[in-house]
């Protein structure tokens, strides 16, 4: 298969613009029967991170994921839906992102990702043992869906990160733990995955996503787009340069680049869209300037510099997805149903952020962040 990213244009979820957008863009591989050979298992890991709807650009739309399961099925695959959300059942979640009632239509399964074993270590890896789905692990191909969003803690969520979903439940939460504030070693673990993952091919929803204070409560927004490449890592690169998104920000190059994983020569365009094709500049999450400290004042940062979680009591609906998913045990839900926060445990993870279906946490900015600011001005 040809190492590539390619882009087409489709404006709409209807599934004859879809079928055809993504016949396009496998022209480019030679055809689906070019990545899967016949009687393959595949995993389609859509993006599942919660029980929300397709119209709140929070998941992988269903017509796109048919849309590639029903090329699988065309060549002799065996394809399965499956991804494994942090705290929502997954029974629900497949019902309201419309993934149940795709399997259903197709005879295909649509399953959780679960029973977590290591992950097979390549060369060069940050870390040396990560535990991810054995159905991640077993299946004979891979072909990763991720929805264009934007991402509180790490920017941009596009193909790589799409794959740390094969992490089981909350262990993602420990991992959030296990790099306290080092965006780059969450990077780096991103691309730990990734690369022991090697999905064969990345398509990526960005017919309509979301933007400002992704990954769940930020703003739906047209892109217009579908892409597709053999490296997920290229097309993350490719896609924040459409975005006009500042690529040196963005932490899964940073880390990629100190690894020696980037060509510095490269230009990262977006092939396969009219020259006069553009997206307007994206509304990006602010991130916290962290990486400007070395490791051991993550105390420090966190404590003085790191901004900080607070409840927004109005619009607060008392769930407590926020406790649940606390990996530091920091947060709590009061009889009175205020949320009481620990800043002494908390790590700054924005996993609260990341699982609030109600956009109730919002983040006071930390000094250093202000400071920045300022001087900018």
């Amino acid at each position: 298969m040809v190492s590539a990213t390619t882009f087409t244009q489709c404006g709409k979820y209807s599934r004859l613009d879809i079928e055809k957008a993504l016949a396009a863009l496998l022209q480019e591989f030679g055809g689906m029967k070019n990545i899967i050979s016949p009687g393959d298992s595949v995993l389609l890991k859509a993006n599942m991170l919660s029980a929300s709807t397709p119209e709140e650009c929070i998941t992988t739309h269903p017509e796109v994921v048919r849309a590639v399961a029903v090329q699988t099925l065309e060549v002799g695959g065996k394809p399965f839906i499956a991804d494994s959300p942090g705290i929502d059942r997954f029974s629900d979640v497949a019902r309201k992102t419309g993934m149940e009632a795709v399997a259903r239509e197709l005879g295909i399964p649509c399953v959780e990702l679960d029973a977590p074993v290591p992950l097979p270590v390549a060369e060069g890896n940050v870390f040396q043992r990560i535990e991810v789905s054995r159905r991640a692990v077993e299946a004979d191909t891979i072909i990763n869906i991720p929805k264009l969003k934007t991402h509180a803690q790490m920017m941009l969520t596009l193909g790589v990160k799409n794959l740390f979903g094969t992490v089981v439940s909350q262990r993602k939460a420990q991992w959030h733990y296990n790099v306290g504030l080092r965006r780059e070693a969450f990077a780096d673990l991103h691309l730990d995955i990734a690369r022991g993952l090697a999905p064969r091919l990345t398509i990526l929803d960005g017919i309509r996503g979301m933007e400002g204070r992704g990954p769940s409560n930020g703003k739906p927004r047209d892109f217009g787009i579908l892409a597709a490449s053999s490296d997920p890592l290229d097309l993350d690169f490719r896609v924040c340069t459409l975005l006009r998104a500042p690529l040196e920000e963005f932490p899964l190059y940073r880390a990629a680049r100190e690894r020696g994983l980037v060509d510095k020569s490269a230009r990262w365009d977006a092939p396969g869209l009219p020259e006069e094709f553009e997206i307007p500049p994206i509304e990006l999450p602010k991130l916290d300037a962290l990486h400007l400290l070395p490791p051991f004042l993550d105390r420090f940062g966190k404590r003085f510099l790191a901004s900080r979680p607070v409840q927004e009591k109005k619009k607060c609906i008392r769930c407590g997805k926020c406790v649940e998913i606390c990996p530091a045990g920091a947060m709590n839900l009061t009889k009175a149903g205020d949320v009481e926060i620990d800043y002494e445990k908390c790590i700054r993870c924005y996993c609260c952020q990341e699982v609030c279906p109600a956009d109730a946490i919002r983040f006071s900015k930390g000094l250093l962040l202000r400071v920045l600011e300022g001087l900018r001005r």
